[in-house]
This record gives C-alpha cells, structure tokens and sequence, in this order.
C-alpha cells in the first residue's frame, strides 16, 4: 500500500487518509501489515525521522470498510482528537449497500450487541446481557437497486461492527460482506 497516493490532508498534527478496502487500521492476531504500520513508516521514510514515529488513532474503521481515518501525528492532537470524537462534535457519514430492498425509507435501529472477543464477532442479543451493549443507528434509503439498496447511516453509539450487525439482524447484510 502506498501511503503516499491515500492521502487527503497533511500537516504537522494530523494525517487524513482516504483507507481502501480489505486494509486493517491497527494491527491485530493475524500479524498482517495495518495502516498504522504503513503510516509509521511513511512519517520514518518521509521526514528521516530516527527510530520510530508517532501515530496516534483516534478513531477505527472495519476492514472490509474504505472511508476517511484521521491519524495523529502528535500526543497532543491524539488527546485533542480523541476529546473531539467523544464529544460526538465531528459528524461521521457512513454509506452502506445493504443487500435486498430495504423497504423503509428510513429508520432508527436499536439492539443490544454483544462482542464475542475470541471470534472477533459481534451479535444481536435479546436484551441486555453479560456484556452486551445498547446499539443505536439511524438509516435513510438514498437509492434503491434491483438487488441492493444504498443507505446513509448515521451512528449514535460506536459498537463493534455495528452498522455490519445491525444491518444483518434486520434481514439485509452489507454486500460483499462475508463474516455477516
């Protein structure tokens, strides 16, 4: 992955990158290479600088998920960044091709999840239990296709794999997503 050809912004506090598909952001029990280790080296490479760079994250996206992730370059943006992300002052657009018609024109979405950490699994669960935690999304039809429809998701909460399981729990997985 060149680093170089995913960048939207640079300065010297953040780092914005347009991730594609298929790239883990931080590394996890696979050992395959993430974003974060591509970043590291790229600010090593980039700017000579000697042993290892900091890059702070201060946000996650899925996988199989491409979008915008925000890196840090600095302690301090990381703590300024991660304050702005809980506050819930940035405003996160997710769009989503949900398999089959959705009907509703739109909706919000409440389950409670519960996160299998030995599978790196989450799943809809009755009630609350154990460990599971309220999930709560906001969805609206943008387009309808013959086998698909696009939506624009809005997040209240930040589960795990939430949009993917939500989404699946009410009969329309995400395409081309094989763990749901």
């Amino acid at each position: 992955m060149r680093i170089k050809d995913c960048i939207l912004f640079e300065d010297n506090h953040l780092l914005v990158i347009n991730k594609p598909p298929g790239v883990l952001v931080q590394g996890d029990r696979t050992g395959d290479d993430s974003l974060l280790t591509f970043v590291e080296q790229y600010l090593v490479d980039t700017y000579n600088k000697p042993g290892r760079a900091f890059v702070g994250l201060p946000h996650r996206l899925d996988r199989p998920t491409s979008g915008v992730v925000i890196l840090c370059k600095t302690s301090k943006s990381l703590s300024r960044m991660s304050e702005i992300f809980r506050k819930g002052t940035i405003k996160k657009t997710y769009w989503a091709l949900a398999s089959g018609v959705v009907e509703s024109d739109g909706a919000s979405l409440e389950h409670y999840v519960f996160k299998d950490q030995e599978k790196n699994r989450s799943r809809v669960v009755k009630k609350l239990s154990g460990n599971a935690k309220l999930a709560k999304l906001s969805y609206v039809i943008l387009q309808r296709l013959q086998k698909y429809s696009l939506a624009e998701v809005t997040l209240e909460t930040g589960r795990h794999h939430q949009i993917r399981v939500q989404f699946s729990a009410i009969g329309h997985p995400l395409k081309g997503d094989v763990k749901y």
